[in-house]
């Protein structure tokens, strides 16, 4: 008997399959969000698990992830093939003919470009500071003739502690 009662039902495709087929059928130009996509489902394939929704949203973002699918502005869209897909960050400068493709290729010598990186003959950094002839031997001197910072205390005698005997 239970093999008589037995419904059977066309296997379903796999979600993926299903999302795409939403997304064609819908058409729209920015792409269709989550709600038309399940309505267009459940039109569909009236024989779907218990669990739908959720199987859809984790379907959706899974292909989002993996770039099956384009997410912008709340709508789900299929990716151009034309579109090519840029890094995160600056993209790197064009390398022309004569520049070496690794930094650790070509080490700069002394008698070439100079001292600086730049090769404007420059060292980098601040310059050195010139020691002021005369004002090796006492201490720093500013042009007023004083020294730097604040004077000392004078230093007084202690007060002297009395003790009262009882």
């Amino acid at each position: 008997m239970a093999a008589s009662q037995d419904i059977v039902r066309p296997p379903l495709p796999s979600y993926s399959e299903m999302i795409y087929a939403a997304i064609d059928a819908l058409g729209s130009e920015t792409g269709s969000n989550k709600t038309s996509i399940s309505k267009y489902i459940e039109i569909q394939y009236p024989h779907l698990p218990a669990g739908h929704a959720t199987l859809l949203r984790h379907h959706l973002t899974k292909m989002k992830d993996t770039g099956d699918l384009i997410f912008f502005k709340n709508n789900y869209m299929r990716p151009n093939p034309n579109f090519i897909r840029r890094g995160r960050g600056r993209p790197p400068k064009p390398k022309g003919p004569n520049v070496p493709t690794s930094p650790y290729t070509h080490k700069p010598k002394p008698s070439e470009g100079g001292l600086g990186a730049g090769g404007s003959g420059r060292p980098r950094g601040r310059p050195r500071k010139t020691p002021r002839p005369g004002n090796a031997d006492g201490p720093s001197v500013g042009g007023s003739g004083r020294p730097r910072g604040r004077p000392r205390k004078n230093q007084m005698d202690p007060l002297p502690v009395f003790v009262t005997e009882d």
